[in-house]
């Protein structure tokens, strides 16, 4: 067996059992409410790190200005609770706008 089957087998066999804990351990392990609360903050800054490292970079260097735009228009149209078809065009519409108009 190469070793790139090797490492396949593992990483499937590993990803089986993160998912199988969760069905395993459900109503045997009761996490205080402190820790629901971190957990929840944290998964909020993953998510707003990723977002920020998406919008206002590329290639390791400055998005320029149209792409943060974007976001930014984007995330009020869903802080707004617009539909999500609404807020993919409404970014994609302001940056487009703003490429077009010579924006970065």
């Amino acid at each position: 067996m190469s070793a790139t089957a090797v490492v396949i087998l593992v990483l499937a066999v590993g990803t089986y059992a993160f998912r199988l804990v969760g069905p395993v351990l459900h109503g045997r392990v009761e996490l205080p409410e402190r820790v629901r609360e971190l957990l929840s903050a944290g998964a909020v800054v993953v998510l707003v790190a990723l977002l920020a490292t998406g919008a206002l970079t590329e290639a390791g260097e400055p998005a320029g200005w149209a792409r943060p735009a974007g976001v930014l228009a984007g995330g009020v149209l869903a802080w707004r609770r617009a539909p999500f078809a609404v807020v993919v065009l409404g970014a994609a519409g302001t940056t487009a706008v703003l490429r077009a108009a010579g924006v970065a």
